[in-house]
């Protein structure tokens, strides 16, 4: 367990919001995690787990401990149709998926280069090119805050949706992801239905040449947080009802659309943005990437009032246009914890 030196949140979440903590610690174990949770809980002191702060927008000043997860290891087992991993929360997902070419261990590739740690990975069932989180997940294990006890819960339990898990909701308070089971088969085969993995012949397809491919296009087309703050897709790409894409394709025959396994359709919230005309639109010190409109920017300074202001602008003039509204896909969080961030833009 390490108490940093600073209170200074800025380096600690990638929007670089200026905001800081009452207190910061590390903790590396569930032992530690415990006990720091149950000293605060003593106290009545807010407490919120953190990663790489890669998907979270602060609204204020935090009241509390901030508790930075850096849980570690990865371990691995072979069997005979496939490999199971154990893996600690703190690690980094890219490594993650590099550890795993490395070992020429196939199946994580089409989500490279995601930031943030391996326990944000089933909060929000992260997902890019054709591939989810939960298509992988074997377990959760999760430390249950108030009595210390540990708990596994299979892919079922977690209640995995689009960018959704029991996480966010039953789970989101007095549980902390400690260690993520995955099980990726032997029996691979490429994803490649998604934009430019499409030119791929699935003949010619790899694990290593895939992850390359999809590095190639988020580092040419996606805004890097170490030098522009952002937390990359900050809307949930929307999905609606049949009848709703069918007229909406009939005026817009080129707009994205993938079918889902319900029959209904998933809209590119992207495309919906941009089709508004605000591709680098600015107000304040926030704009939205002028290479891909769903990405909200920190590009001068800019105040958490002022990214909320910009997506509330994004949502009405979206809503207003295509009678569609978005959701935010980053976490909105307040003086206490986190808020709704709906109820942050309406």
């Amino acid at each position: 367990m390490i108490m940093t030196n600073t209170k200074n949140l800025k380096p600690l979440n990638s929007f670089s919001i200026n905001i800081s903590a009452r207190h910061i610690v590390e903790v590396h174990n569930e032992a530690e995690l415990y006990k720091v949770w149950k000293n605060a809980e003593n106290q009545s002191t807010p407490t919120l787990m953190l990663g790489r702060g890669t998907n979270v927008l602060f609204l204020e000043n935090y009241t509390g401990i901030v508790l930075l997860n850096r849980i570690a290891g990865i371990e691995i087992e072979e069997q005979h149709q496939a490999w199971n991993l154990h893996v600690g929360a703190g690690e980094i997902w890219d490594n993650l998926v590099r550890t795993c070419l490395s070992k020429k261990i196939p199946g994580l590739e089409n989500l490279a280069l995601i930031p943030g740690c391996v326990g944000a990975a089933p909060i929000h069932n992260i997902g890019a090119y054709g591939v989810e989180f939960c298509q992988f997940c074997n377990y959760v294990d999760v430390l249950h805050l108030k009595t210390g006890t540990l708990l596994r819960l299979n892919t079922n339990e977690c209640q995995f949706g689009y960018r959704d898990s029991i996480f966010k909701h039953t789970l989101r308070d007095n549980h902390a992801i400690v260690r993520v089971g995955f099980q990726l088969l032997k029996s691979w085969n490429p994803t490649l239905t998604y934009g430019v993995l499409k030119k791929i012949h699935p003949q010619h397809a790899t694990p290593q040449l895939i992850y390359d491919t999809i590095c190639m296009i988020r580092r040419t087309t996606l805004p890097d947080p170490v030098l522009t703050g952002n937390a990359g897709s900050f809307f949930k790409n929307p999905i609606i009802n049949a009848g709703k894409a069918k007229q909406l394709l009939k005026e817009y025959p080129d707009a994205p659309n993938y079918l889902q396994p319900e029959g209904k359709i998933k809209l590119a919230a992207g495309w919906l943005i941009d089709q508004c005309g605000l591709k680098g639109y600015r107000i304040g010190g926030a704009a939205t990437y002028d290479k891909q409109a769903l990405i909200l920017i920190n590009f001068n300074n800019a105040t958490s009032k002022d990214i909320t202001t910009l997506a509330r602008y994004i949502r009405k003039k979206v809503e207003k246009k295509f009678a569609i509204l978005l959701e935010p896909e980053v976490r909105f969080i307040g003086p206490l914890g986190e808020v709704d961030g709906i109820a942050e833009i309406i």
